[in-house]
């Protein structure tokens, strides 16, 4: 639908607003008016040259937007990640096509963003402009204009600015800029080419209109290897083309988010940067890309995640670098923040931390590579058996727990998670992926997991598993207790129903209890909660539940990481791997339990508060 293109107060427009782009390297998201607000470059985990997203004064934007009013309609073009924004003023219509250009043999060996600009009715005034950051106040961006061609150069990076049928452009010290205006059936273009301490590419016309045609070819390629034609293929297939945002094609690794500090509550704190593959994600990952047969990119996690495991052993990170190396210590940036949402950060503290539900995580993955008729190498079926008498050892210790917090407790999913671990490790040793030498072990310390976790993590009055031991304090993590088999019985229907009334607002859920005044609800958990209604058959319910979740996408198919359930308004980095991550698992299990035709309703058990969206 038509809306009109935001106004940016103090230089920024909602989460909501963006879509993004990609190349396999690094993901730029375009505001509705236009305006690309994040782009780091040469790869996501880079210092950004582009980031008004967190720093409107300095840090860098590329602009291309009406000069007069407008309405504004976006979406991406079938079955790719290139994307399309029709702008409608009084005095005419006009086209953008945006993308982050591929080649054909895969990613360039540059980056190229192309803007393409076609006329469609009357005549409407356009400004641009390429105006680098300085990388929070790291450099001074400078200008040279060689042979047709602008320069811009930020530290080590080079960028090439090439305009055609789009104005003069007007250069100054610091960036370049132009404006014109469009008639019916006009084209115009504004290509932007990028290398570090490298010699430029400078496309010429023709080789940029070649290089979209590329790229948008070879999305749709990429899509027609996406099997899923359930009742959700729309959003599972937008959220599959988002995670390939995500993939790094470098080492395979899959970005938990494409940005840094974008608040998980508007003026607060947690601000973090995700611009790294979590351990945690992987079990998620595996199944998204099983369950949608995307055999190239399991490969590619598994191969990723197990070479990162075996360098930085014997133990496990909590989370990898894209490379897939340990990560840098976190440094708080020079910034005002998204709408003044400070610190802003570069690195994760978080990695520091003891996680045991990482043990979960990894065995997990492996299992469901196997049980999908792969094999395991003979070093790798060593390193998991020496990780499973780990695990044994370290299970009764406390730790950060799943949502990374700073006092160390018996984190109830934490001890789900170890004893997933031990179940996917015995597996494994059955089917002869792994040493069985200590499969005894191993299955008798999984028993004794359970045996305490149902003991200690269990509240008689609530009929929950809690958030952590000793406490009635729920955690809406715990839900995984259905997708793990930790339980799918009667706990975890009186896990539902506690979750629900307590953590609840509509189709949203907090993470865990006394959230609602530090963020937004995690939008992961509303997809985990379709998971346990669909493992308790509650198939109608779960239905619902999808259709309500699924809606919660912006304009264009992208979630973030939550969601204010007083507004609607998106919170956190974005687009988040784990919110679709959730979305696609969650879909999938649940096609697979739908009949031909659903029965009658099944009454909720719970009444729940309805999201107010404006």
């Amino acid at each position: 639908m038509s809306r009109p293109v935001p106004s940016r107060p103090e230089g920024f427009v909602p989460i909501a607003s963006y879509a993004a782009l990609g190349d396999g390297r690094t993901v730029a998201l375009v505001a509705e008016d236009g305006r690309i607000d994040w782009w780091p470059l040469p790869t996501l985990d880079a210092p950004p040259g582009f980031a008004a997203i967190v720093d409107p004064p300095s840090g860098g934007y590329v602009e291309l937007t009406p000069e007069e009013p407008a309405t504004v309609e976006r979406r991406y073009l079938p079955d790719t990640n290139v994307l399309e924004t029709t702008f409608t003023s009084v005095s005419g219509t006009v086209r953008v096509v945006d993308a982050l250009a591929v080649g054909r043999s895969g990613r360039l060996p540059w980056s190229e963003l192309i803007r393409q600009i076609e006329g469609v009715e009357g005549s409407v005034d356009l400004r641009w402009g390429v105006r680098p950051g300085s990388r929070f106040e790291t450099v001074r961006p400078w200008t040279e204009q060689k042979r047709g061609a602008v320069l811009l150069h930020l530290g080590d990076q080079n960028l090439a600015v090439r305009a055609f049928d789009a104005g003069e452009p007007q250069v100054d010290g610091h960036g370049v800029s132009g404006s014109f205006t469009t008639s019916p059936g006009s084209r115009s273009l504004v290509a932007i080419s990028s290398s570090d301490a490298a010699p430029v590419f400078a496309s010429g016309r023709g080789d940029v209109e070649a290089h979209l045609a590329v790229t948008l070819d070879r999305w749709q390629e990429w899509s027609s290897s996406v099997h899923y034609d359930g009742r959700w293929s729309q959003p599972v297939r937008r959220s599959a083309l988002a995670l390939k945002l995500l993939h790094f094609a470098d080492t395979g690794a899959v970005a938990a988010a494409a940005t840094t500090s974008l608040p998980e509550r508007i003026g607060g704190d947690k601000n973090w940067d995700y611009r790294y593959m979590w351990v945690r994600d992987t079990s998620f990952t595996a199944d998204a890309f099983l369950g949608l047969h995307m055999h190239e990119e399991i490969q590619s996690v598994v191969n990723w995640l197990l070479a990162a495991v075996r360098r930085s052993g014997p133990g496990l990170e909590i989370f990898y670098k894209l490379d897939g190396s340990t990560p840098d210590s976190e440094r708080q940036l020079r910034a005002p923040g998204y709408r003044g949402s400070q610190p802003v950060r570069s690195g994760n503290g978080a990695a520091t931390q003891t996680q045991l539900g990482c043990y979960g995580d990894l065995f997990d993955t492996v299992l469901r590579y196997v049980e999908a008729g792969h094999l395991l190498d003979p070093d790798t079926g060593r390193m998991l058996a020496d990780l499973a008498d780990r695990c044994c050892d370290i299970w009764p210790t406390e730790d950060a727990g799943i949502w990374e917090l700073h006092t160390e407790r018996h984190y109830t999913i934490s001890k789900m998670g170890c004893w997933v671990a031990l179940d996917r490790a015995v597996r494994l040793a059955e089917m002869g992926e792994i040493a069985i030498g200590h499969a005894g072990r191993w299955a008798r310390e999984a028993d004794e997991v359970r045996a305490w976790t149902n003991e200690h993590c269990w509240s008689e009055s609530k009929q929950s598993y809690t958030f952590y031991a000793g406490t009635d304090d729920l955690d809406a993590a715990t839900l995984l207790a259905a997708s793990t088999g930790f339980d799918r019985g009667e706990r975890l229907a009186g896990t539902v129903r506690a979750v629900r009334q307590e953590l609840g607002r509509g189709p949203l859920l907090y993470r865990y209890t006394g959230m609602e005044v530090e963020e937004g609800c995690f939008l992961a958990c509303s997809f985990w909660l379709v998971d346990a209604l669909t493992e308790l058959g509650r198939l109608e319910d779960a239905c619902t539940l999808m259709d309500e979740a699924v809606a919660l996408a912006n304009d264009v198919g992208l979630l973030a990481e939550m969601m204010d359930p007083a507004d609607g308004a998106m919170l956190g980095n974005v687009p988040q791997a784990l919110s679709h991550l959730a979305l696609i698992n969650a879909a999938v299990r649940l096609d697979g339990q739908l009949p031909e035709v659903v029965p009658g309703l099944v009454e909720v058990e719970v009444a729940v508060p309805r999201l107010h969206r404006p």
